[in-house]
C-alpha cells in the first residue's frame, strides 16, 4: 500500500527560540498551556536527556513501520520524529538499527504512540525515545501511512512544524506561533519557583506555591 507525502520538510523556528527551551521543564511549559497539552502514557526509554526540536509526523496503521522507514530518508538536524501508531502495543515500530538511522540523519528523537523492541540498546544510548511500550514482535512493513499531517499521540494533536519538548516527565508540544509568548510565561513561571525554593531552604516560606 502507498504512503502519502504531504511535505518531504518541516519549517524550523528560529534557534534561539528553540534554545530558550532547551533548559525549559515540561511540567512547567503544559502549566503554561493551561494544564491541558501532553502526551498521556508515553515514558522515555533512552538512559537520559532531553528532546527538543520541530515535529516530522508520520500517521501509520498499528503495527506497520513502512511509513517510518519512507521518513527516515528525509528527517534532518532539528527533527523529531513523532509517530501516531494508534497506540497498538502488539508489534514494535522501531529497534536500534532504525534508532541509529535516526542519529545518523541528525534527527533529535523519537516521540512514537506504540510500542518499540531492543530496549537495552535504547537504555544505554542518551538518543531520546519516547514510547508507549516495549515488545519483541516485529512491524508489518506494507504499509499504508502518511507523512507531515496533523497526528494524535497520546491524545495530543501535534502538527507538522510543532515544538516538541521531552524530558524525564513527558512530552508537550506546541505551536511555532505561540512559542514566542510561551517561553517568557515559562521563564517567569520558573524565576518564581525558584524564588518559592530558595524562600523553603532559607525558612522563609509562608504557603505562596498553594495559591499559584
Amino acid at each position: 500500500m502507498s504512503v502519502t507525502i504531504a511535505a518531504s520538510t518541516v519549517a524550523k523556528p528560529p534557534a534561539d527560540l528553540i534554545a530558550g527551551f532547551r533548559d525549559a521543564p515540561t511540567s512547567i511549559i503544559s502549566d503554561n498551556l493551561s494544564r491541558l497539552a501532553g502526551c498521556v502514557g508515553l515514558k522515555p526509554f533512552h538512559r537520559v536527556g532531553r528532546l527538543i526540536g520541530t515535529a516530522f509526523t508520520i500517521k501509520t496503521r498499528p503495527g506497520d513501520n513502512l511509513a517510518i522507514h519512507r521518513a527516515l530518508e528525509m528527517v534532518g538536524p532539528g527533527d523529531v520524529i513523532v509517530v501516531d501508531g494508534g497506540g497498538d502495543e502488539s508489534r514494535a515500530l522501531v529497534g536500534e538499527i532504525m534508532k541509529n538511522i535516526a542519529q545518523w540523519r541528525g534527527a533529535e528523537g523519537y516521540v512514537i504512540d506504540g510500542a518499540i523492541r531492543d530496549v537495552a540498546a535504547i537504555a544505554a544510548d542518551h538518543f531520546p525515545v519516547f514510547a508507549r511500550s516495549a515488545i519483541h514482535r516485529g512491524p508489518y512493513k506494507s504499509g499504508p501511512g502518511e507523512i507531515n499531517v496533523p497526528v494524535s499521540v497520546g491524545g495530543m494533536v501535534i502538527s507538522p512544524g510543532d515544538i516538541v519538548v521531552g524530558d524525564e516527565d513527558g512530552v508537550v508540544s506546541f505551536s511555532q506561533a505561540a512559542a514566542p509568548a510561551l517561553l517568557e510565561a515559562v521563564k517567569a513561571q520558573i524565576a518564581r519557583e525558584e524564588a518559592t525554593l530558595l524562600s523553603i531552604r532559607e525558612g522563609r516560606y509562608q504557603g505562596s506555591y498553594g495559591k499559584s
